[in-house]
């Protein structure tokens, strides 16, 4: 598209949004009469009348409604992308609001999130540790953590670290209970329950459910790991919370022939052409900041 093919959509837009020409040109901070001229030149250009004048008021033509929306979106990720090069030449400022869930926000993200606050003063970020998933386009979120399987088609998802699922259980449980050596015993033993209802594991290349059922129940992965320490049952619990009593042995890895596909840790954001660049190097930042962590690193312990 050439350069002057761009002339008047500013012009237009503002004059339809506005409802007048005298309106939209203060919006511009330009004359009425250079607004008049550029949507003229634009109508011709199109061959096309975009607005019905008369002394009273402007309205859309047919044509005008469906160029505006049109329009609109043009402007809006020129706009992006203009304010994505300028923030890529000086550092993330003004203010970051996301979220993540409250035990793994605790112990991963926000101490990320100072490291990089540190780096970066003047960025402002207001985080919310909730185990609620947060309508993000609603609330005004620009990021959030969140953890396992995705399901909303509306965000983008980058994954940041992998999330593997372990079946463990203290030697004090296993030499009272028992080793459970097939996916079917399961039922006989007791299972600490956490936040899902279901465990996941994986038989004959499919994936196979699970309903636990037990005596102890809490929505914290890390009070979970301390009833399963203490030998109260079985635990499905993720990598961070399992790799270090698992290299000590004070848990045990259970049934991983059948552990499930992992799954990730992800940074999700509404979707927008181009993504802030504050949001960009932030996740950047959690992603090697989760890698360097001792609690990613693969477990090997296999029952």
């Amino acid at each position: 598209m050439s350069a002057h093919r761009w002339d008047g959509l500013d012009e237009f837009v503002a004059v339809a949004e506005q409802g007048s020409f005298q309106r939209a040109a203060e919006r511009l901070r330009v004359s009425s009469s250079h607004v008049s001229r550029q949507v003229a030149r634009l109508e011709e250009r199109l061959q096309a009348r975009l607005l019905y004048r008369t002394t009273r008021r402007v309205s859309l033509t047919e044509a005008g409604q469906t160029f505006l929306a049109r329009c609109q979106r043009l402007i809006e990720e020129r706009d992006q992308a203009f304010r994505a090069i300028g923030d890529l030449q000086g550092a993330p400022t003004g203010l970051l609001r996301m979220t993540a869930a409250i035990a793994y926000g605790e112990r991963f993200i926000v101490p990320l999130v100072n490291d990089f606050m540190a780096l970066h003063p003047q960025l402002r970020v207001e985080i919310e540790l909730t185990n609620r998933n947060l309508d993000l386009v609603q609330d005004g979120y620009d990021l959030a953590i969140r953890l396992g399987r995705l399901s909303e088609s509306r965000l983008v998802a980058t994954r940041i670290a992998p999330r593997a699922m372990h079946l463990c259980a203290a030697p004090s449980y296993l030499a009272h209970y028992g080793r459970p050596h097939s996916l079917s015993e399961l039922t006989r033993h007791n299972c600490l329950i956490g936040t899902g209802d279901t465990w996941m594991f994986q038989a004959d290349g499919r994936e196979y459910p699970f309903k636990p059922s037990g005596n102890w129940r809490c929505n914290s992965g890390q009070a979970v790991l301390d009833a399963a320490l203490r030998g109260f049952g079985l635990c499905q619990l993720p990598d961070y919370y399992v790799q270090e009593p698992l290299g000590r042995g004070t848990l045990v890895a259970l049934l991983e022939q059948h552990r499930p596909p992992n799954t990730a840790v992800w940074a999700v954001y509404p979707q927008q052409r181009f993504l802030s660049p504050k949001v960009a190097l932030l996740v950047d930042f959690l992603k090697r900041g989760l890698a360097q962590r001792a609690e990613y690193r693969v477990v090997s312990h296999r029952a």
